[in-house]
């Protein structure tokens, strides 16, 4: 009975409004993490040749970074707006806003990345007979990867909170059930759809963390370890 009334006390946990509407809450968790991950995954698609352009000179570098960081502060509702033409009310509208949102992240982090490469490392890969693309692939692109996946897991906590403003159209994911309780105020609801956002964000973030780790085994190595390897003392703590 306890249960049911905090629904007409419009209490903030209750744990009647999880029971009864979980299937609704699921239904605007999933389209959330389908918005985030295909944005986030379009993004790196094409933030990746953007990066490369860049790093060719400051002739390329100036109008890619220049034109990604003026499309990141364009407001969100204006953004929508202006694709709103082009792809009307669809989910393809909010994906594309998101997209153009991710590619500041993600083109500078990507060129940061393989900027850093040691040039020592490339001549010796270039001494070994491999050609640009070769390079790339099994050299640069490797040592590169602790930035640009520190630049997809930033795109990918912003997305995440980026998604919710795509309840305008309908497409918001946990957003549309934020937008929904706000003019009633149904706080159970709104409390709910705002953790589970931030949830979303905390695991991702963790998920990313976790497959970094798999792909750059050799940033685990402690320094310990290697001062071990060389018999050099390790120094310690300072206070």
């Amino acid at each position: 009975m306890a249960g049911q009334n905090c629904l007409v006390t419009n209490d903030w946990i209750c744990g009647e409004y999880l029971r009864s509407r979980s299937q609704e809450l699921t239904d605007a968790t999933v389209q959330h993490i389908w918005i985030t991950a295909v944005s986030v995954a379009i993004g790196v698609a094409v933030a990746f040749p953007l990066a490369l352009l860049a790093r060719r000179g400051r002739h390329f570098a100036g109008p890619v970074l220049g034109l990604t960081t003026v499309l990141y502060t364009v407001p969100s509702l204006a953004m929508f707006s202006l694709l709103l033409p082009l792809f009307g009310l669809s989910a393809a509208l909010v994906v594309t806003g998101l997209v153009l949102y991710s590619l500041t992240i993600l083109v500078r982090n990507i060129l940061a990345g393989l900027q850093a490469v040691p040039q020592e490392a490339k001549e010796a890969a270039r001494g070994m007979g491999y050609g640009p693309v070769r390079l790339l692939w099994e050299v640069e692109l490797p040592l590169a990867m602790p930035a640009l996946m520190a630049g997809i897991r930033i795109a990918t906590v912003s997305t995440i909170a980026l998604t919710t403003v795509g309840s305008i159209v309908g497409r918001g994911g946990l957003g549309n059930l934020i937008e929904d309780a706000l003019p009633s105020f149904f706080k159970a609801q709104v409390l709910a759809a705002s953790v589970l956002c931030v949830l979303l964000a905390v695991v991702a973030d963790l998920l990313l963390l976790g497959v970094q780790r798999l792909l750059t085994p050799w940033t685990r190595i402690p320094a310990a370890r290697d001062a071990d390897a060389v018999g050099a003392p390790v120094p310690a703590k300072a206070v």
